[in-house]
């Protein structure tokens, strides 16, 4: 059986994260998205908000499971019996980052690869850091998100506006 991982904070989780989701489950027997708990970074969501929005948005996908974690993502791959890393590549600044991370990982677990997946061309500028600074100021992300999704971050921004009122 082949495993797949697929780290990332998704937060939230954009149609380019689902392109490559969707991607990755068509050529892989099972695909374990994992969500980071990075307690360094400050995200809009917590993780089991983050966490439910991916089961929603992949109910439709038998083979995908959503699980959240901390630290190293190859201990998370180990963890799941992982062969292969997925990593979503939007441009060359992506790229070299990606690879150095790849690199790094095969040195500390030479048993699993890194399979990159170029996003597709209409969301290759997308990025959820793009799509909550829209947010914030009131601007449409339909586009960019599932419907449940776009609610949800809306829902968020208006509690947090009314706290800060």
């Amino acid at each position: 059986m082949s495993v797949a991982v697929y780290p990332g904070s998704f937060d939230p989780v954009t149609l380019g994260h689902y392109d490559i989701i969707l991607r990755t489950a068509q050529v892989m027997d099972r695909v374990v998205i994992g969500v980071l708990n990075n307690q360094a970074k400050k995200p809009l969501f917590t993780v089991e908000e983050r966490v439910a929005m991916l089961k929603s948005v992949t109910s439709d996908l038998p083979n995908v499971e959503i699980q959240y974690f901390e630290g190293l993502t190859i201990d998370f791959a180990r963890k799941n019996k992982a062969k292969v890393v997925v990593r979503g590549l939007r441009a060359v600044t992506d790229f070299e980052y990606e690879l150095q991370l790849a690199q790094t990982n095969r040195v500390i677990a030479p048993e699993i690869d890194t399979m990159f997946l170029a996003t597709s061309l209409k969301y290759s500028y997308l990025s959820s850091s793009m799509v909550k600074e829209i947010a914030s100021l009131g601007g449409d992300i339909k586009e960019f998100l599932h419907p449940q999704i776009a609610a949800n971050v809306l829902k968020k921004y208006a509690e947090l506006n009314q706290v800060r009122r």
